[in-house]
């Protein structure tokens, strides 16, 4: 249902408002239940996953490339606008030209991922780029899912969901209930959990997965950015491990770590 909107303030466009303010998003997408999806490609993704949308907002251009997506829903409104007026309501250039809002699923239980092989857990990550980068790794490397602290940032804001380049509908993910509880619940589920740090008695990420014979269930534990994992999760977890530095160079960036521990310690055909 194709809707021109000339007018940047048309009330109709209110999923849409001021998309880089996250506090407003946050608190916006929370009282709706939804989330926006930014691209074509990424569009494509969350409707593959299974999301329903709620309204589309696009460029002229778009409308032709997206023709089959949009007729799989043919009473949801596709509001059609010029770059101008779409950069008026978002406050940043749109520069794919298409936007969708999408309706939030209900996370899966925790139980739901606890019997997987490979997991990735988050504490406190929060900066939206780093999670949607860690759960792309995640999903490209073979991993089965992510579990997020209650703190972690969310990985459908616009920012995660762009970074991942739509792996966040890809990879199975949810919030743990408690962050203190985290560590004994994961080893309660047979986990084994490798928490990537500094510590002087981290072995090398390489030996260890030079250890494995591909049989163990892993959870590999990333921390905030800055301070990364605290002390109990990293002195909870079944072997402390870290990715050698040189140069100088203390660490390298959660998302960066994430990609080569899931590459380091993924299943083996």
């Amino acid at each position: 249902m194709q809707v021109v909107v000339d007018d940047a303030d048309d009330p109709r466009l209110g999923d849409y408002v001021r998309l880089r303010e996250s506090s407003l998003r946050k608190s916006l997408e929370s009282e709706r239940g939804l989330f926006i999806a930014e691209g074509e490609k990424v569009i494509r993704r969350a409707a593959e996953a299974g999301h329903a949308p709620r309204s589309f907002l696009l460029a002229p251009r778009w409308l032709a490339g997206l023709d089959d997506v949009l007729r799989r829903w043919p009473d949801v409104p596709v509001y059609v606008v010029d770059e101008a007026v779409a950069e008026q309501v978002t406050g940043f250039h749109v520069h794919r030209g298409a936007l969708a809002s999408f309706h939030r699923a209900d996370l899966p239980p925790v139980g739901d991922l606890l019997g997987a092989s490979r997991l990735v857990v988050l504490e406190d990550v929060v900066d939206h780029a780093n999670v949607g980068a860690v759960l792309r790794s995640a999903a490209g490397l073979g991993w089965d899912g992510a579990l997020l602290s209650p703190r972690c940032a969310d990985p459908l804001y616009r920012r995660a969901v762009k970074v991942s380049m739509g792996a966040v509908f890809a990879l199975p993910w949810t919030r743990l209930p408690s962050w203190r509880e985290a560590p004994g619940l994961l080893a309660d589920s047979g986990l084994t959990t490798v928490a990537l740090t500094l510590a002087d008695d981290a072995v090398d990420l390489a030996d260890l997965a030079a250890e494995l014979d591909g049989s163990e269930r892993l959870a590999v534990l990333l921390g905030t950015e800055g301070a990364g994992l605290s002390e109990r999760w990293s002195s909870g977890a079944t072997v402390r491990a870290r990715i050698p530095m040189r140069a100088g160079v203390d660490s390298l960036n959660v998302a960066a770590a994430a990609a080569i521990a899931c590459y380091a310690l993924a299943p083996r055909p």
